[in-house]
C-alpha cells in the first residue's frame, strides 16, 4: 500500500493524495484546483500526473476550490466512480464547481481578448458548466461518524474538522494481509475559537496521519476582535479618506464571517453608515447554505440568534448579482465597503475591484486571510509596489492592510490541539501536506517535541510506502 502525493505538496494549493492498495485499488483524497502559482498553474491544472480512469473512488474533505475544484475535469478525463462527502459539502461542492465554470470562462474571454491584441494563441477553460453537471451527479452523502464500507477492505469515517461548513477529517481503515491500517487525512483543520463553527473533533488512534500545516509556524494572537480591526480599517478609509474598502474573501467561509462581525458591529451600535456591497453572487448561495444547515454552528453563534434571527444580515447590505451591477461600483465615487471572490485574488469580480481602485491612495485593499505568495492577495500582502493585473502593470497606490487572525486555518497550536487526542507512539508516520516548505520545517520541529518520532514532508509526485 502506497500513497502519493499530487498536490498541497510543499505548497497550499491543489490538494489531491492518491492512495494505492496492494490489490490496485486506488482512492483519491480531494481533488482540488492550483491556484496562485504563477505560470506554472496552468499547466499543473491540466496534468493530474496519474491516469483518472485509473482512480476508483474519490473522498473529499470539504468544498474549497483548492480541495474540490478539479473534480470537473477528472470526470471528464474519464473518473466514474462514487465521490463522497458530507451533505453541507455536497450542496457548497454544487454552486461552487458551477461558479467555478463560469469564473473560468468569463475570464478567459476578457484574458483571450488581450491576447488577441498581442497575437497570442486563445487560451481553453479546464472545464465547462456541462461538466460541473456530470460531477455531481457521482457525489453520496455520508454523514459525520458514520462507518462508511467502500469495499470488503475498505471502510472510513468523518469527524468534523472545525474549517468550513461541512468541513471533515478523513479517517480510513485498510483491510490488507489479515490486518488493519489506519489512515488519518486531516483536510484543512480548523480552529478552537472559530467565529462560526464548532471546534474540530476528536478521533480515532491512528498509524498514519496526513496533517495539513498552512499555519504551522504562526499563532494567530497579532490582533485584538476583528470587528475592531473591521471598525478601524472603515471609519480609516471610507469617514477619513473618503475611500473603498476592497475586501478580496473566499466566498465559502470568509465572506460569511465578515458579514458576522459587521452584523456584530451593528448590534453594538457601531456599524459605520456606508453601503457594504457582497459582489459575488456565490457567496450570497454558500451564506443561504450555511443558513440551511444552523447544526454547525458554535454555541455563541446560537445565544445571537436569539436576539438576532439573521447574524449575517444588516442595514446597508446589499448582494450583488448581475455583471452590470459590478461594473456600476466602478464608477461610483461614495465611500464603500466591497467584498467580493476570490480571497486570494486571483479570479472573480474582485480582480477587476482592484485593478480599477488600485491607483488610489483613498482606497484600501484589505486581506482576511492567506494568500499563496505568488497569487495577486499574495504580492499585495508582501508589500510590492508594482503588480500585473490581466498582464497590464499597476502602482499599487492604495493602502493594503492585513486582518491575519481572520483564518479558518488553525494555528501551530490549534493543529496540536487537533492531534492531542492521538498517542504518538503508536503513529508511525506523520505526513505534512497544505503548507510551505519553510513552515513545514518549522512545524515539523514541533511535532518531534510532542513525541511524533517520523516526520516527512513529501515533495510533488512522491510516492510514500505504508505498512
Amino acid at each position: 500500500m502506497d500513497i502519493t502525493f499530487h498536490g498541497a505538496a510543499r505548497n497550499v494549493t491543489g490538494s489531491k493524495h492518491l492512495l494505492r492498495l496492494q490489490d490496485g485499488t486506488s482512492v483519491l483524497l480531494d481533488c482540488g484546483m492550483f491556484q496562485g502559482l504563477g505560470e506554472q498553474t496552468d499547466d499543473m491544472n491540466e496534468h493530474f500526473g496519474f491516469n483518472p480512469k485509473k482512480v476508483d473512488y474519490l473522498i473529499l474533505s470539504h468544498a474549497h476550490i483548492d480541495h474540490c475544484g478539479l473534480i470537473p475535469r477528472l470526470v471528464k478525463e474519464g473518473f466514474e466512480g462514487q465521490i463522497f462527502c458530507t451533505a453541507p459539502t455536497m450542496d457548497l461542492a454544487r454552486i461552487l464547481l458551477m461558479d467555478s465554470a463560469r469564473i473560468q470562462m468569463q475570464d478567459i474571454e476578457y484574458s483571450n481578448k488581450q491576447r488577441k491584441k498581442k497575437n497570442q494563441p486563445p487560451l481553453e477553460a479546464l472545464y465547462t458548466e456541462e461538466d460541473a453537471i456530470a460531477a455531481m451527479r457521482l457525489f453520496k452523502i455520508v454523514d459525520y461518524h458514520e462507518e462508511y464500507a467502500i469495499t470488503p477492505r475498505i471502510k472510513f469515517q468523518f469527524t468534523d474538522a472545525g474549517h468550513v461548513l461541512g468541513s471533515a477529517a478523513v479517517h480510513i481503515t485498510v483491510l490488507e494481509d489479515g490486518r488493519e491500517t489506519h489512515i488519518t487525512f486531516s483536510g484543512d483543520v480548523g480552529r478552537y475559537s472559530d467565529l462560526l463553527l464548532k471546534s474540530p473533533q476528536t478521533f480515532p488512534q491512528a498509524d498514519y496521519i496526513l496533517l495539513e500545516s498552512t499555519y504551522g509556524d504562526s499563532l494567530h494572537k497579532d490582533i485584538g476582535p476583528i470587528e475592531d480591526a473591521l471598525l478601524e480599517i472603515i471609519k480609516h478609509t471610507c469617514e477619513v479618506k473618503k475611500g473603498k474598502v476592497i475586501i478580496p474573501a473566499f466566498s465559502v467561509g470568509r465572506t460569511q464571517e465578515l458579514l458576522y462581525a459587521l452584523n456584530a458591529l451593528e448590534l453594538k451600535g457601531e456599524l459605520p453608515d456606508v453601503p457594504y456591497y457582497v459582489d459575488s453572487p456565490l457567496s450570497e448561495k454558500a451564506t443561504q447554505v450555511l443558513k440551511d444547515h444552523p447544526e454547525v454552528y458554535n454555541k455563541d453563534v446560537k445565544e445571537v440568534m436569539k436576539v438576532d434571527a439573521d447574524p449575517f444580515g444588516f442595514k446597508g447590505l446589499k448582494f450583488i448579482q448581475s455583471t452590470e451591477e459590478s461594473i456600476a461600483l466602478n464608477d461610483d465615487v461614495r465611500p464603500c465597503v466591497i467584498i467580493s471572490s476570490s480571497g486570494m485574488a486571483e479570479a472573480g469580480r474582485v480582480k477587476h475591484h482592484i485593478k480599477n481602485n488600485i491607483n488610489n491612495q483613498k482606497n484600501t485593499i484589505l486581506m482576511v486571510g492567506y494568500a499563496e505568495p505568488n497569487s495577486l492577495g499574495g504580492r499585495l500582502a508582501r508589500g510590492e509596489k508594482e503588480v500585473y493585473i490581466f498582464g497590464e502593470q499597476y502602482q499599487v497606490n492604495a493602502e493594503v492592510q492585513s486582518i491575519k487572525s481572520m483564518s479558518a486555518h488553525g494555528d501551530y497550536e490549534d493543529l496540536l490541539h487537533f492531534l492531542a487526542c492521538q498517542d504518538p507512539k503508536l503513529v508511525k508516520k506523520v505526513l505534512l501536506v497544505h503548507g510551505e516548505y519553510e513552515v513545514q520545517q518549522h512545524f515539523a520541529g514541533k511535532l518531534k517535541e510532542k513525541g511524533f518520532a517520523d516526520i516527512q514532508i513529501p515533495y510533488q509526485h512522491e510516492k510514500v510506502e505504508l505498512g
